[in-house]
């Protein structure tokens, strides 16, 4: 399988907003206005308020009109310059920027659950994300931990994971937002396994079962045989020789200290990582801006910036759109082989 499956349809992604106190609409807003380029790999409507794009848009010096409402995925024309957007629920212009909000944490549900209804009923080939802020999505009352999760219950899938993104490096998480107390409690032999045959199926509809995928340990130095603890030994371990058994290259545990430094010169190109800031701090401290989040185990492509709605910046016409841009690349990138990495993962995991 190659990713570029069908190469001569143009996808259509929708991107939904995110929080728009946040800089949503203002990095959404440049890459749709700045990167004409862009629209020859994907066709590109926003899910979202059009009154915060105009409000962004306006910010940068754009004619607030080139922000056009559609009804629908069908209506999009793609035109260079312009925005267009399907308006999901009602006007969120009374938000100020760089506060919470109750009504910006609800609005951001509103838009990705859209999105994902239009990708049920086949309108779309894929779902970018721009970010949306947890304290404010609770506050409009929805729990979510985070977008993952959201997505997830969306689809209705029950074996999933975060996975950031550069170039041709993929770091699995075994967990994500949760604490690190119960990180290491969710770092069980079902859920190894699982995250273990998503990445390997992953890798497989990629035309690279030949990559292996490495598994961090989770205690320093993989537990030094029992010293530091005995997770690695008892649980990865295990885990690991059950996927080399099924078919799944896989090696681990190796210490992270030892395994991301690897995986950033090229030695490694899948891999685990058994908690959240074990995958993220490297990870950002490295790629910053040119990495993006990927949803495997969905049946559409998602993929997202990998930041935050950096509240202290929102409104000022200084927030950079690389990651979104990128984000949108790699989604038009994978999406005509999407289904293949859908039907080889849900085949492996159970979905």
């Amino acid at each position: 399988m190659t990713q570029d499956a069908n190469p001569t349809r143009t996808p259509l992604l929708a991107v939904t907003l995110g929080d728009v106190a946040g800089i949503g609409p203002e990095i959404t807003a440049k890459m749709l206005l700045g990167h004409d380029d862009l629209r020859q790999r994907a066709r590109l409507v926003v899910v979202g308020d059009a009154a915060a794009l105009r409000k962004a848009a306006q910010a940068l010096g754009a004619d607030a009109s080139r922000v056009r409402v559609v009804e629908g995925p069908e209506q999009v024309q793609n035109e260079p310059g312009v925005i267009e957007v399907i308006q999901a629920g009602p006007s969120l212009e009374h938000v100020p920027y760089g506060q919470l909000s109750a009504d910006a944490g609800a609005g951001s549900v509103r838009f990705v659950t859209t999105a994902c209804e239009l990708a049920r009923q086949g309108r779309i080939d894929g779902i970018v994300t721009a970010p949306l802020n947890k304290a404010a999505m609770h506050m409009g009352g929805h729990k979510w931990p985070g977008h993952t999760e959201l997505l997830a219950h969306e689809f209705g899938v029950k074996t999933f994971s975060l996975v950031l993104s550069a170039g041709d490096l993929y770091i699995f998480h075994a967990t994500t937002h949760v604490s690190l107390r119960q990180a290491i409690e969710d770092v069980n032999p079902q859920r190894m396994r699982a995250v273990l045959r998503l990445a390997g199926s992953f890798a497989r509809a990629l035309g690279r079962s030949d990559e292996p995928v490495a598994v961090a340990g989770l205690n320093p130095h993989a537990g030094e045989n029992g010293i530091f603890g005995t997770e690695d030994a008892e649980i990865l371990a295990p885990a690991v020789a059950e996927a080399n058994a099924a078919g799944i290259l896989a090696a681990g545990p190796i210490p992270a200290d030892a395994l991301f430094p690897q995986a950033v010169r090229g030695k490694w190109k899948f891999v685990i990582a058994c908690y959240h800031d074990q995958g993220h701090a490297p990870f950002k401290s490295v790629y910053g801006d040119d990495g993006v989040n990927i949803t495997v185990g969905l049946p559409v492509v998602r993929v997202s910036v990998d930041h935050g709605t950096a509240f202290d910046i929102a409104g000022k016409g200084i927030a950079r759109e690389d990651s979104l841009v990128l984000a949108a690349e790699r989604a038009a990138h994978l999406a005509p082989g999407w289904h293949q990495v859908w039907e080889t993962a849900r085949s492996t995991t159970g979905g």
